[in-house]
């Protein structure tokens, strides 16, 4: 952080007295190193450089299977030349080593160390946020968002949790999971239904802290899927947060007033609406403007601005974002390559770090065009543009309709074709259980998917 961050005249806290009983004891007794690194116990805590040196060091001793003793350190700061004149290196290790502090107390000193790292961290984030909104280069939004990233990220590394003993998550998170899960009430605790028995049934619901991947060809019927599936949810009183990077908030409100009031997606577009349309149009607005379902158009937006929304939106079951190939990094990068590797890596940490599921929207490559008209259904290696998004997604979903491919036409042509076809959804991926493909009704019409024993619902079911 540069030091230009941190307003004039403020002194940064540190404890010199809790830095060097901790280094006192890594001297005295090398066990305590693995006290510390148990507890997430990192070089940077450290305020003093000298003190990072040391500790470096002994990492270094350590990570080559040698004895850390104070001899050790005074050679390997030595070869390394770190403080520069050999003398005062040995006048300070051996005042260390004479401090005999009680290595029974390492985890207090090493726990006071770390209170003053992050209070520092925090005093030049802030100091760093107002030197960000001083020079007026960027919007207030943005600044805000950036803003809460920064202190979101300081309260991960507060948090970061050691490794626990198979016996005490049974205890603590198994057992619960399961007596939830068997009780009366267990639909709480099952992944949030996506409205389709048989989806639902495969993949056991959206999971919390699943990235989920819609995969399939333009005008194949990503959007609608993923309207479809909002309103599923929200219908049920999840709150939902659809992040469109393509369409407009009023085009998509129209979408889904157009399956849920069965009025063709054309009369929507020209506004020829027949007296039953606006019937239909009245009876579903009413309904719909009570469900949880929320729209953010905002283009170019990256995952770190996504976090910032969605946490400040509070409580929010699932994340939709339509769709991949038009997100960015919000950083430099070498390739698109590394950059869609380094999205899709921040959308499974998203939906890690939140708890919700991630569903997001994704274009395939043009590889199932050239099947040569025998089997266009799309694989895996069907992702554009990176085989991370296959590395990070839980569940991959494809969206396959034949007759995509045996109508002629352009795909707006094919989108608004008058009938109604079958859909396969193809699971390609589930790290939860089993693959294989689940058949929806398609209504073209309406932008309509449902089941294929329910497509005879009534309106807004």
């Amino acid at each position: 952080m540069p030091e230009a961050f941190v307003p004039e005249g403020m002194n940064l806290p540190y404890s010199l007295e809790a830095e060097r009983a901790v280094l006192a004891c890594l001297l005295l007794d090398p066990k305590c190193l693995d006290t510390l690194q148990a507890g997430g116990f990192r070089t940077e805590y450290f305020y003093r450089q000298e003190h990072k040196a040391i500790y470096t060091a002994i990492l270094n001793i350590d990570s080559r299977g040698d004895q850390v003793e104070p001899v050790a350190v005074i050679t390997e700061l030595q070869d390394t030349n770190q403080f520069g004149d050999p003398a005062s290196v040995r006048q300070y290790i051996r005042e260390l080593a004479d401090l005999l502090p009680s290595t029974q107390n390492v985890g207090a000193y090493s726990k006071v160390v770390q209170d003053k790292f992050f209070k520092r961290t925090l005093i030049e984030t802030a100091s760093e946020i107002l030197e960000e909104a001083r020079s007026d280069a960027e919007e207030s939004d943005i600044i805000l968002d950036s803003a809460e990233q920064k202190i979101y990220n300081i309260r991960q590394g507060r948090n970061s949790s050691s490794a626990s003993r198979i016996g005490d998550i049974i205890v603590d998170k198994v057992v619960p999971h399961l007596t939830n899960l068997s009780g009366p009430d267990r639909e709480k605790y099952l992944g949030t239904p996506s409205g389709w028995g048989d989806l639902d049934a495969m993949i056991s619901g959206l999971n919390r802290s699943d990235l989920i991947i819609v995969g399939a060809r333009p005008a194949m019927g990503k959007t609608s899927f993923a309207l479809n599936l909002a309103a599923n949810v929200s219908k049920k009183g999840n709150k939902v947060l659809f992040f469109s990077l393509e369409m407009t908030k009023e085009q998509l409100a129209e979408r889904v007033i157009s399956m849920e009031a069965r009025i063709h997606g054309q009369k929507m577009r020209n506004g020829r609406l027949s007296t039953q349309d606006w019937t239909n149009f009245s009876t579903v607005a009413g309904a719909i403007n009570e469900i949880p379902l929320y729209f953010d158009d905002t283009s170019n937006i990256t995952v770190n601005e996504m976090k910032a929304r969605i946490r400040r939106e509070k409580d929010v079951d699932v994340v939709i974002i339509d769709y991949l190939q038009l997100m960015q990094a919000g950083g430099r990068v070498e390739s698109r390559v590394q950059e869609v590797s380094q999205i899709t890596r921040s959308l499974k940490l998203m939906a890690k770090d939140l708890e919700v599921p991630v569903i997001v929207l994704c274009q395939l490559s043009r590889n199932t065009e050239r099947a040569g008209g025998k089997n266009h259904r799309p694989q895996l290696a069907d992702l554009r543009e990176s085989g991370s998004i296959e590395q990070d997604a839980d569940i991959v979903l494809m969206l396959y309709r034949d007759d995509y491919y045996q109508q002629p036409g352009g795909e707006e042509e094919n989108m608004d074709r008058n009938d109604i076809n079958t859909v396969e959804i193809i699971v390609a991926k589930n790290r939860h259980g089993p693959v294989g493909s689940v058949d929806l009704a398609w209504n073209s019409e309406f932008t309509l998917f449902t089941s294929i024993e329910k497509r005879d619902d009534d309106i807004f079911a």
